[in-house]
C-alpha cells in the first residue's frame, strides 16, 4: 500500500511501543524515534508523511494533559485522512493483515473522491479514512 499524503495529527495513545504497531507493522510508515517534553509531561513519538507527519502522545505522569485527554475520551482523535495511491489494493492488503473494515469497498466522499473506513477498534481507537483522487 502506497500512502501519499497526511495532515499533521497528534493522537493521544497509552503506549507509543503498543501504538505505534498499527502506523509500522500494518501501514508501514517509519518510526523516526521519539522524544520526552518534560515541562509537558508527554514523550511524542514522530511518523513522517511526504511534507507531514503523524504524532503519538504517550504521557509521562498521570496528571499530564495527554493522560487527562485519555481518562476522559480514551486514545484518539476523531479521524485522519490518507490519501492512497490505490484504494483498492490498499483494502485488500489491511483486510489480509487483520484489519477490520467499516467500508469492505470504497465510496464516494466529499470531492468525488473514493473513500473507506477503517474500524477504530483495529486501529488503537482512531479511525482512518483512506481516501483516492
Amino acid at each position: 500500500m502506497k500512502i501519499l499524503k497526511i495532515d499533521h495529527l497528534g493522537i493521544a495513545v497509552n503506549s507509543i511501543g503498543e501504538g505505534k504497531q498499527f502506523w509500522t507493522d500494518v501501514l508501514g510508515l517509519k518510526f523516526e524515534g521519539s522524544e520526552t517534553v518534560a515541562e509537558q509531561k508527554v514523550t511524542t513519538g514522530f511518523f513522517p508523511v511526504g511534507e507531514s507527519e503523524v504524532e503519538l502522545l504517550e504521557s509521562t505522569a498521570p496528571d499530564g494533559p495527554v493522560a487527562k485527554y485519555i481518562e476522559k475520551r480514551g486514545e484518539g482523535i476523531q479521524h485522519v485522512a490518507f490519501r492512497v495511491e490505490n484504494i483498492e489494493e490498499a483494502l485488500e492488503e489491511l483486510k489480509s493483515k487483520g484489519i477490520r473494515l467499516i467500508d469492505e469497498k470504497p465510496r464516494i466522499g466529499a470531492g468525488g473522491a473514493k473513500i473507506a473506513f477503517l474500524h477504530p477498534k483495529s486501529t488503537n481507537g482512531v479511525l482512518v479514512e483512506l481516501c483516492e483522487r
